[in-house]
């Protein structure tokens, strides 16, 4: 059965404390836990979170008496020096290495396939509905996938924001993602201003939020490629080994990857004038009956 693995290395340097993660729902529930419920209801049987070991006591306390006789949970730490072999890492680089390093770091505790989030985006139920059918269908060691959002349901009223634009051919294959920023409704049309064509984007176009579907043979290929960017990138303080690094590599040596497209509406915290929007939100799923008022009782 699939596994969930969720991405919150880096919550705790934002928030500066595990036990200082907002809560958004009736409840006082984290946008993570809204995945962690619609992921079980999909049908996922474990969720593995990737966050910094200073504050696993701290997540455990907060996470375990939730989710205990729910789904079974394994806890992957980020380091520095995980994956580096020998080499001497400089010392002004204090950051871990990116998202496709936070994801090889569980190459020991995921040995099915599995998908991967964010852990402070709300994807919605039928992303992982989606998700689970295509781990537990067509996932292969030659097959991946990514869920498509479309980018109108993706913007912020509170600022700009940077997307990754997918292109997908005529399979419903990604070909590739372009990261465009400064992207705003404006007078009803999407354009982005960042100086590349096209300006205007279609509200429709796919982008993705960092949700992606992997067979576990993403762990050895990933290890390989990370090699390579170390040799070419350990003296750069601030370059990072993205997804979607591994991704186009991935698809350029004849893998395919599927964009699964999704109804839902995503919402995250991009700015923290977002929050009230995304209570509300929240709020108006549970008055309809999407959600209970309290999810784990």
């Amino acid at each position: 059965m699939p596994t969930l693995l969720i991405l919150a290395a880096g919550m705790a340097s934002r928030y500066g404390s595990m036990k200082q993660i907002q809560g958004f729902g009736p409840s006082g529930e984290t946008i993570m836990e809204y995945s962690i419920y619609d992921a079980i209801r999909a049908g996922f049987k474990k969720v593995a979170f990737i966050i910094r070991e200073e504050f696993a006591e701290d997540f455990k306390k907060i996470f375990e008496p939730k989710l205990e006789g729910k789904i079974q949970t394994d806890y992957v730490f980020q380091h520095l020096k995980s994956f580096t072999g020998n080499r001497q890492i400089p010392a002004d680089r204090t950051k871990p290495w990116g998202t496709a390093h936070a994801v090889l770091c569980a190459k020991d505790s995921v040995n099915e396939p599995f998908a991967v989030i964010n852990a402070d985006d709300f994807y919605g139920r039928d992303a992982f509905v989606k998700a689970h059918a295509f781990l537990t269908g067509d996932c292969s060691e030659k097959v991946y996938s990514i869920i498509g959002y479309d980018l109108v349901k993706t913007l912020s009223e509170n600022g700009t924001v940077n997307r990754g634009v997918c292109k997908v051919d005529g399979k419903g294959n990604l070909t590739s993602i372009a990261e465009r920023v400064n992207i705003a409704d404006k007078d009803g049309k999407i354009v982005c201003d960042d100086g590349l064509e096209p300006h205007e984007l279609p509200r429709d176009s796919k982008v993705s939020m960092n949700f992606w579907n992997f067979h576990p043979s993403i762990f050895p290929y990933s290890e390989k490629l990370f090699n390579e960017f170390l040799d070419e990138n350990i003296e750069k303080p601030k370059s990072e080994f993205f997804i979607p690094i591994v991704a186009d590599k991935f698809i350029k040596e004849g893998g395919e990857i599927e964009v699964i497209p999704t109804s839902a509406q995503w919402f995250g915290v991009t700015y923290k004038e977002d929050a009230p929007d995304v209570q509300k939100q929240l709020d108006a799923l549970v008055s309809k009956g999407e959600y209970p008022t309290n999810l784990w009782r």
